[in-house]
């Protein structure tokens, strides 16, 4: 049983590796084609149709780029399309969603203090979060809003403002932001899948039987593209909120969130700005530079004690297995420093993945991440700085098994 815990965990990591692989391919095609499309240059021998081109040079050629606002007279018999990038990325998010959050709901997505709920309704309410974000942003981009984008952008931050609140109050921090972070991703895969491919295809078609395509399709397109492309910064900050505390764990963590909404919005401002040559808005950098602070500021700010919670049966399993009382010793002597509700390590404000170990009843809980991290490997504590011996690691993992047997 207790080799599970291991492929579990190398199983987590390979879903988050090509989490990662494939977030890479999708934003890098994304940024690369709106600064392309923001550079492009009407040129007096543009072909008939044409838009703009622009001339590149990359890995030692140049390149011609051409692009066409419908299509071109004849369209080639090679079309490269961009889906799969975009598919993957949220597919595999998903997985991960699965694997740590879901499989491991009772640890790291429910906060009975937040709102106590089984891990089923829990699971339940984070997909239909998911499919709801969708449902109402499509509905307000097919609305007569998507005639003023800057108001539909400002009805957009509104909806993620309110989502941030709602997820602060249904799970933890921790997956409270991922989830804000999943909610917008799901709109940016859904934008690709349900709109900006579809609406290429239409164009395809129409080409393919010789009719004009209206030039519409592509327009709503470009609308959703835009979209993504100003919501990508926040959503990779969220992704990776959960290695960071005090950016989840803190008491004003939702407000945290929605300022990175601005941050990123700012940063994109002025890359696409620059990318279209109307000009240098390095104002948008400064203002930056003042959210962030400001978000530093809230995350020093105290929160709440969070109380002991009860332990479920198969924390019970744990505490009463034989060896815990050891184990429990050596946690709270090599380890509770730093996991801590106020830590007395210098430079650490707070907890590490904010994981508390201060009595025998969170050690408890926190079997599993122990046996890993202080057990099989040596992660824990960082550079061993607080001398645990091979004897108490020995026993940790002694312990872990024995629970688990059987």
């Amino acid at each position: 049983m207790y080799d599970f815990a291991i492929v579990w965990d190398w199983l987590a990591f390979a879903v988050r590796w090509l989490h990662v692989i494939t977030g890479i391919a999708w934003i890098g095609s994304s940024f690369y084609f709106v600064a392309l499309d923001l550079g492009l240059r009407k040129t007096p021998d543009l072909p008939p149709g044409a838009h703009g081109e622009e001339w590149q040079v990359h890995g030692g050629g140049f390149y011609h780029i051409q692009k066409y606002l419908v299509a071109p007279e004849r369209l080639p018999e090679r079309l490269v399309w961009f889906k799969w990038e975009s598919y993957v990325t949220w597919l595999s998010g998903f997985a991960m969603l699965c694997v740590v959050y879901y499989a491991g709901a009772n640890l790291f997505l429910i906060d009975p203090a937040v709102l106590d709920v089984s891990a089923p309704v829990a699971i339940l309410i984070s997909m239909v979060s998911l499919s709801v974000g969708w449902l109402a942003y499509d509905f307000l981009c097919k609305s007569k809003l998507a005639e003023t984008p800057t108001t539909l952008m400002i009805l957009l931050f509104g909806v993620l403002v309110v989502m941030a609140w709602i997820y602060v109050h249904l799970f933890t921090g921790r997956a409270a932001l991922l989830h804000l972070g999943a909610f917008t991703a799901t709109i940016m895969t859904a934008n690709v899948f349900f709109v900006i491919m579809p609406n290429q295809r239409v164009v395809v078609a129409d080409l393919k039987a010789g009719r004009t395509p209206d030039p519409k399709y592509g327009k709503i397109a470009k609308l959703r593209s835009t979209h993504n492309n100003y919501l990508t910064l926040p959503v990779l900050f969220l992704m990776l909120s959960n290695h960071y505390p005090l950016a989840f764990a803190t008491e004003y963590n939702w407000i945290i969130a929605c300022l990175v909404f601005l941050m990123g919005v700012l940063i994109r401002h002025y890359f696409n700005t620059v990318h279209a040559h109307k000009g240098n808005p390095t104002w948008t950098w400064l203002v930056a530079a003042i959210i962030f602070v400001l978000i530093m500021w809230l995350s020093s700010q105290p929160g709440s004690d969070r109380p002991e919670l009860a332990m479920s049966p198969l924390d019970q399993k744990f505490a009463s297995a034989q060896g815990f009382d050891q184990v429990a010793d050596t946690v709270l002597t090599r380890c509770s420093m730093c996991h801590a509700p106020e830590p007395g390590w210098e430079g650490i404000h707070r907890a590490p993945k904010d994981v508390v170990l201060d009595t025998p009843q969170r050690v408890a809980q926190h079997a599993r991440e122990i046996y890993l991290q202080a057990g099989v490997s040596h992660a824990m504590p960082p550079a061993n700085i607080t001398e645990i011996q091979p004897e108490e690691r020995k026993l940790i993992v002694e312990w872990y098994r024995a629970a688990t047997a059987g």
